[in-house]
């Protein structure tokens, strides 16, 4: 049946088989307003939902779809110049809307609280975490400090936390981004609140230890009887973790209903969209990624009929022209569409065409090949006069790329990814080792020859917000490259730069503009251009699309992976995301503090694991089929990453290894062959050797 727009009816029905009993939150037709001078921006309109005891409702959507707004909305602390201008938030029967501030500074902390995405910028820098854990305490249960801080190093201890009395008197800085985030949670759960909301609580974390803090939550939740808001735009996250999810676009509710229901019977073709365009470590190399087409509406502009129609392969007039009601089925599934469709998005698949030079390589030298490379900080004394220490962020890594090949590094965050690409690009010197490039040293390099050959290793940075000039429009941004290197007058270096905006999919007109006034998706493709403007040999990518949404990360990977293959460019891709390497390297190198403990292709690491390490990097992966979850998948990791100042003895991952012995303590393993493509470094690998040729290796 369809229903009309009567926020109660509509509210009422929704979340019906989610278990008996009143509503812990209770959300009716809720619409906000921002006004930013003489523009006023919708952000949220007539979103409805609801939460029971002991219930994870997980939210969903792109940047820009109202889910973290909603979040802000029930805290009460929606950003200046917000205001909900309709709707009802009702927590345990009372009424939030138009509450005062001097009451709502009792609901917060006491009946709601929030995990921030940031930890970094939602912490303190000048304060301890002790004081930070116990300020919530002492203001809202009163006591005195002794007490508060107490209890804040009981919840410490809670959220794993090792040697809680310890950690009280440290900085933010001090701590990894794992615990900067449970100290987040301590700090929300200090005055044992009711509802968490936990606003995209992993997304800046590895996978491993992403997996640990969500089943954090969950166990928490369990354990003290909160009911949970789990926001997020990755929605392999919210598929193993949520028991509701609730399908946001351009601040409504597009598709909502028990968490099996809705992901084996998606109805929404936006719900399809955002799913189809996840990256997978399953999914067929040679298949592009699908991505949704276009962006996302603009909430200060009225919008007509279906907010999705513009981006929808299936709308019709009628989508253009009415806006959806909310179509409510059995088991509480409901979702505004009017052409709804049934299991995973049908669309034609698109192969990837060959690579223009042939992969692996057919030359005798690889073009670059690194040897030996070691990158050691010095970070001063341990105390007024205590031994001298060194951070050891990289320690003898080699490994080739042949012309035309993509070799992907993963490894969780401070294994020393990102500072082996920075050497190999010649941005940092190492304390040992060379890099050469097609036969030659640029390690041993003078600054002169250097500068000219620099122009053949580029470098794709992480963040394109800040390693784009602010100061400087789109056109000077790629002209610049062409302009140190002397090439070419004024008027071919902007023929080049319109040369590489359509070839990275961007229209001429961008070339006025300055960063800030691009997307995410649009600057990293400005970044792409910029990096091809001097027609590189080698190409790193440092974490291309960790920062973007997962529509926009599909558009991206697809650019690269096309990029790659017309140029024949040597890539090295670094990333903790697995999936996204499985998807554009044909080999890949998996880091631990500082070493390679395995080299393979794709197809044989992902497959058949042979590092304790690497098969607990896959299992925790998240998964997108919730039918999916408790499958045998390894053993995920546990625990926090060893010092790089004082790394163990022997084998470095023995500390967090479920098979670790003596010899692993004695003994650091050496990178063997098992097979003519595959090595390991494990005294005890998972996969057994597969010819004999190479088996007195295992006796060094």
């Amino acid at each position: 049946m369809v229903l009309d727009s009567e926020a109660t009816q509509m509210a009422d029905t929704l979340g019906s088989a989610s278990g008996d009993g009143p509503d812990l939150l209770a959300i009716r037709d809720l619409s906000i307003e921002i006004r930013r001078g003489d523009r006023i921006v919708r952000p949220v309109s007539r979103v409805s939902l609801r939460l029971r005891r002991g219930e994870t409702l997980g939210v969903v959507g792109e940047s820009g779809s109202g889910k973290s707004m909603t979040g802000l909305a029930i805290m009460g602390m929606l950003p200046a110049g917000g205001a909900v201008t309709g709707g009802s938030i009702m927590v345990d029967g009372r009424e939030l809307v138009g509450l005062p501030q001097s009451e709502y500074r009792q609901v917060r902390g006491n009946d709601i609280a929030m995990v921030f995405q940031d930890s970094m910028s939602a912490l303190n820098p000048t304060r301890r975490i002790g004081d930070q854990v116990a300020e919530p305490v002492h203001l809202h249960c009163g006591g005195t400090n002794r007490a508060a801080r107490r209890r804040a190093e009981e919840v410490l201890a809670l959220v794993g936390i090792p040697r809680p009395s310890e950690r009280m008197n440290d900085y933010p800085h001090q701590l990894s981004g794992g615990m900067r985030q449970r100290v987040m949670i301590a700090m929300a759960l200090a005055c044992e609140p009711r509802i968490i909301i936990a606003d995209e609580p992993t997304t800046a974390l590895d996978a491993t230890i992403q997996a640990q803090i969500l089943d954090l939550l969950d166990d928490l939740k369990s354990q003290l009887g909160m009911a949970m808001i789990l926001v997020s735009h990755d929605i392999g996250v919210i598929a193993g973790h949520a028991d509701r999810v609730a399908v946001m676009y351009a601040g409504r509710v597009a598709e909502t209903g028990p968490t099996t229901t809705l992901f084996g019977d998606m109805r929404h073709r936006y719900t399809q969209s955002l799913l189809a365009s996840i990256p997978t470590i399953t999914h067929d190399k040679q298949d592009e990624l699908y991505s949704i087409p276009g962006f996302p509406p603009d909430m200060a502009l009225p919008m007509l009929g279906c907010p999705f129609a513009p981006r929808c392969a299936s709308a019709t007039d009628r989508c253009h022209e009415d806006d959806p009601q909310l179509t409510i089925e059995p088991a509480g599934h409901a979702y505004a569409c009017w052409h709804p469709a049934a299991g995973p998005i049908t669309r034609v698949r698109s192969r990837i065409a060959p690579a223009t030079a042939g992969l692996g390589g057919s030359e005798s030298v690889p073009r670059l090949r690194v040897r030996n490379l070691v990158r050691e900080y010095p970070t001063g004394r341990s105390g007024l006069f205590g031994e001298r220490r060194t951070v050891k962020a990289v320690s003898g890594v080699s490994f080739d790329v042949a012309a035309g090949e993509t070799f992907g590094l993963v490894g969780e965050s401070g294994c020393g990814k990102s500072t082996l690409g920075r050497m190999i690009v010649a941005l940092d010197q190492p304390t040992q080792g060379e890099v050469l490039l097609e036969g030659d040293s640029i390690t041993k390099m003078g600054s002169r020859e250097l500068g000219r050959r620099r122009a053949e290793l580029q470098m794709m940075f992480q963040d394109p917000h800040a390693s784009l000039d602010p100061r400087m429009r789109i056109d000077t941004i790629l002209r610049e490259p062409l302009a140190i290197q002397n090439i070419g007058t004024g008027a071919q270096r902007a023929t080049r730069a319109r040369q590489l905006l359509d070839q990275v999919g961007l229209p001429a007109s961008v070339m006025e503009r300055y960063p800030h006034e691009l997307s995410g998706g649009q600057r990293q493709r400005v970044g792409l251009a910029r990096a091809l403007a001097l027609d590189p040999l080698v190409l790193v990518a440092d974490e291309p699309v960790s920062a973007l949404d997962v529509s926009v990360r599909s558009q991206v990977l697809n650019l690269m992976r096309r990029t790659q293959r017309e140029f024949g460019l040597s890539s090295v891709v670094i990333s903790h995301d697995l999936a996204v390497v499985r998807y554009l390297a044909d080999r890949v190198g998996v880091m631990y503090l500082g070493r390679l403990v395995e080299i393979g292709t794709c197809e044989e690491v992902y497959a058949t694991a042979a590092h304790p390490y690497t098969a607990g990097l896959l299992a925790a992966v998240a998964d997108t089929d919730p039918l999916a979850a408790g499958r045998d998948g390894g053993t995920p990791i546990r625990g926090e990453l060893p010092s790089v100042i004082a790394p163990p003895s022997g084998c470095r991952f023995r500390t967090r290894c479920s098979q670790a012995t003596d010899l692993c303590a004695a003994a650091e393993p050496p990178l063997e062959s098992i097979s003519d493509t595959h090595q390991v470094a494990c005294h005890f690998p998972l996969q057994p050797k597969r010819f004999e040729q190479h088996a007195d290796l295992a006796t060094t």
